[in-house]
């Protein structure tokens, strides 16, 4: 009986969980969306824009380290719920400013990395919650529902922003983030973070390990963990690479194919519909058997579709296929980041220890997150003094490498040694 009302209470986890990240992804987004048409046509300046961009991305890097030790020292419900009520002030702070002395560019910048650590405390910990909250079967459908809801927000809030920015003022964006906010403070409150955990239990009145001694401690457990420092390794470089298609996308079909912005619309939204179907499709289908495998054969489809990109550069097109032509290709890709993310969100789920999730899952932003700024100026350097479908080719080039050396056939057989029996059995059956 007890484990029946477990599975049920876990599938109100499923559904709330998802339910709370699309209202709160939604509403950031569309604040996001808001906020920076409203500092390009504040200042019509693209360092002050560039500016709010590392206000997003500088907190995260830093905080991420702290984050995982008090993820994994403290209470993650309290924490999630702290996060949430911080954000909803912040917003709410933003609002009172821009009603009683109008929007400055301090205000936004604060409030931007006030979002920023909240939202890196947020996510890092309920990353490192899954397992207490679902039952371990049902690990890859929590995580492709995640994914389905930052589709869904990466769909709809684009349309519903321009739709509301030329007919509404800011402190309406404000009001509805505000919102969205708080509603998922109400349904995180709802939620049992400990439903499924297998964390040690603290002896009252024992002192907490302190945060130098704690976030060593994670680091000489990711070094008996060869298997998750690769796939960190991975991710690093990964992330470097993908300035390449952060920056070049862009200054490519706006800059060099001259896209109107309606139809780069429809290519970057093809890129979500792919993220969608395809965080369907694993969230109803069997879990992958060999997740290193699938996301290495991902992230080889990812660097072709990178070099892809480069095509309409090499070969004369007309502007229609052109169009159709990034739209197929922004599909793709949208298809194989889930093909790579979640079998591997889903092995590091099960992989990793409850009471390392936090360090863990923190170093893992931190380290993903630490080339990112570097590879979007260094690609912004490139893209001026060499042609753009070089630096593309040649980036997917070592995209592929990297995974390859990175994943190789022995690390693979490794992380899955029942891979072999595996092809041993089908070489039988083939016979």
């Amino acid at each position: 009986m007890e484990d029946r009302i477990k599975l049920q209470r876990a599938t109100y986890h499923l559904w709330t969980f998802t339910v709370s990240k699309l209202i709160s992804t939604f509403g950031a987004q569309v604040y996001s969306f808001a906020i920076s048409f409203y500092i390009l046509q504040l200042t019509g300046s693209a360092t002050s824009f560039a500016t709010n961009l590392l206000c997003n991305i500088l907190p995260r890097t830093l905080a991420a380290p702290f984050i995982g030790y008090v993820a994994d020292n403290y209470s993650r419900k309290i924490i999630i719920i702290t996060s949430q009520i911080a954000t909803t002030l912040a917003i709410g702070g933003l609002l009172f400013i821009s009603l009683t002395s109008g929007l400055s560019l301090i205000a936004i910048y604060t409030t931007t990395c006030i979002l920023s650590i909240t939202s890196t405390f947020s996510g890092v910990t309920f990353t490192s919650s899954i397992t207490g909250l679902v039952d371990e079967a049902r690990i890859q459908k929590a995580m492709s529902l995640n994914q389905m809801s930052v589709s869904f927000a990466s769909i709809g809030s684009p349309a519903v922003g321009g739709l509301l920015y030329g007919s509404v003022s800011m402190p309406v964006f404000l009001i509805i983030y505000l919102i969205a906010s708080f509603i998922a403070v109400l349904l995180e409150a709802t939620m049992n973070f400990n439903l499924f955990a297998k964390r040690k239990t603290k002896v009252d009145g024992s002192t907490k390990e302190p945060l130098l001694q704690s976030m060593k401690a994670g680091i000489h457990y990711l070094k008996l963990q060869p298997i998750i420092m690769t796939i960190i390794w991975i991710s690093l470089l990964i992330n470097f690479l993908f300035g390449a298609y952060e920056v070049g996308y862009s200054f490519i079909l706006i800059e060099k194919l001259k896209i109107i912005s309606q139809h780069f619309g429809f290519t970057q939204g093809a890129f979500a519909i792919g993220m969608l179907l395809l965080s369907i499709y694993f969230s109803i289908g069997k879990e992958v058997k060999f997740p290193l495998l699938t996301s290495k054969r991902g992230i080889i489809g990812m660097g072709i579709v990178l070099s892809s990109i480069a095509l309409p550069l090499l070969i004369s097109m007309t502007y229609g296929f052109t169009v159709l032509y990034y739209v197929m290709i922004m599909f793709c890709f949208g298809s194989l980041m889930i093909t790579v993310n979640t079998p591997i969100q889903v092995m590091l789920q099960k992989k990793i220890d409850d009471d390392y999730k936090g360090r863990v899952f923190s170093i893992l932003e931190t380290m993903a997150m630490a080339l990112m700024p570097l590879g979007m100026v260094l690609y912004g350097f490139l893209y001026d003094i060499f042609p753009a479908q070089w630096v593309l080719i040649l980036s997917s080039f070592l995209l592929i490498s990297v995974v390859l050396i990175l994943a190789r056939p022995s690390i693979i057989k490794k992380a899955h040694p029942e891979l072999i029996k595996h092809v041993k059995g089908k070489a039988r059956a083939v016979s």
